[in-house]
């Protein structure tokens, strides 16, 4: 297919747009010969064609043309309808949204060769197009035209491509696509860094990661929000929760803009693995570092102390949390739930609940990492598949928690009577 592209190039680079008509009879004319009896047909079924002067009236016309016989639009085209600057990249879009990417590319070429004072968005959506359909090395053309004919548009192409092919996994284009930047003299800043950390985390190994990290690092750019938790979710993927703390220690725990994300994480890689005495000593050192632990701070040591049947521990946590004026949660309830329920404890639940307003609606505040790593407790999963079976319902942590109490009694009983 490349090879009847590069054909089509020619001899679409030689077709003038100064007269508003695209000769596209050789580039888009189909192996099937078309019926003259039947062109007439549509031609004049669809006269008001040379009439339409809206670029929105004329690309409709188009559609509708293609819902029928797609194949006589170059025709129609070719027999002398007008078309405008903006109709033209308009079906030039359209056929490559639509899979016909020889005539996009005819299209393309008529285009870098005239005087049409290009769209940045134009040639954004172009690449999406070619990058949808996996023609990557049409891509880089694409890139390589514009450099050359539209020289001030080539930065903006440049941090697109790279995103582009980042967001997929083609984590070699994106290198090669970066280098050619640089070597261009364009500057790599902090969001291309940190975006490039989050693609290397998302698609390499671990190994590939900390040397893009280790690059990020020796170009003086901090790695970011989106960058930490990118990282993170890749160590958590591999369970590699001793390589988390190291990262979290490195990138320093004492930075303020980041929040409590760095200690959340560093407290959740010590509860992933129930080393308690450490998660216990990390906690007091992010209090005495001046951070002020928020739900999910409090909600990572309440899952640690609920499995392991930590009840003075647990209890001592929802006191801090009181006195912090944090407002529990379902993740919070449900460890309350779980861990009396799972020692058979279920006569004392009101008693553990007694400080809670268990007439509160049901959320769910929780960072999404901490069920990554320490998964969704019985409590909190049967009651969010209630919630979402009966979304009309205002339910109240009461309700639920009264149906899954009545659920576990019967559990248990049939149990027994087995």
């Amino acid at each position: 297919m490349y090879s009847d592209m590069e054909a089509i190039s020619v001899v679409s680079a030689t077709l003038p747009i100064d007269n508003r008509l695209i000769g596209l009879k050789v580039v888009c004319t189909q192996k099937k010969s078309y019926n003259t009896d039947s062109a007439r047909k549509d031609r004049k079924r669809f006269e008001n064609f040379r009439k339409v002067d809206s670029s929105k009236d004329c690309m409709s016309i188009i559609q509708s043309l293609s819902k029928k016989r797609l194949h006589h639009i170059p025709i129609l085209q070719a027999e002398g309808f007008l078309l405008d600057d903006s109709t033209l990249t308009a079906l030039m879009l359209y056929y490559a949204n639509n899979g016909f990417f020889i005539q996009a590319d005819a299209v393309w070429h008529a285009i870098l060769n005239s005087a049409y004072k290009l769209d940045i968005h134009i040639v954004l959506d172009l690449i999406d197009a070619y990058v949808r359909a996996g023609f990557f090395h049409e891509v880089l053309r694409i890139v390589q035209q514009v450099t050359i004919r539209h020289p001030h548009l080539e930065h903006q192409v440049y941090v697109h491509t790279l995103s582009c092919f980042g967001k997929i996994g083609e984590l070699e284009l994106m290198d090669d696509t970066l280098k050619e930047m640089v070597s261009k003299g364009y500057p790599v800043d902090s969001s291309i860094g940190n975006a490039y950390m989050v693609y290397y985390s998302c698609f390499a190994s671990i190994t590939m990661m900390e040397n893009a990290y280790k690059r990020l690092k020796s170009s003086r750019f901090l790695i970011e929000k989106d960058g930490i938790r990118a990282v993170s979710h890749a160590y958590v993927r591999d369970k590699k929760f001793h390589n988390l703390g190291n990262f979290l220690r490195e990138v320093g725990l004492g930075r303020r803009n980041a929040g409590n994300l760095l200690w959340n994480l560093l407290l959740l890689s010590y509860a992933a693995n129930f080393k308690m005495k450490s998660l216990q000593r990390e906690f007091l050192n992010m209090v005495e570092a001046g951070f002020y632990p928020d739900l999910t701070t409090f909600n990572i040591r309440a899952v640690a102390f609920s499995k392991m049947s930590l009840f003075w521990d647990l209890h001592l946590s929802l006191e801090h949390m009181n006195h912090n004026g944090i407002i529990p949660d379902l993740v919070t309830y449900g460890c309350v739930v779980d861990a009396y329920l799972d020692r058979r404890l279920g006569r004392n639940l009101d008693f553990a609940l007694r400080k809670m307003n268990v007439k509160d609606s049901p959320v769910i505040l929780t960072d999404p990492i901490l069920f990554e790593v320490l998964g969704k407790g019985d409590f909190h999963s049967s009651s969010e598949a209630l919630l979402e079976f009966n979304m009309q319902k205002t339910w109240t942590y009461k309700e639920l928690i009264a149906i899954h109490v009545k659920k576990k009694l019967r559990s248990n009983q049939i149990f027994w009577n087995y």
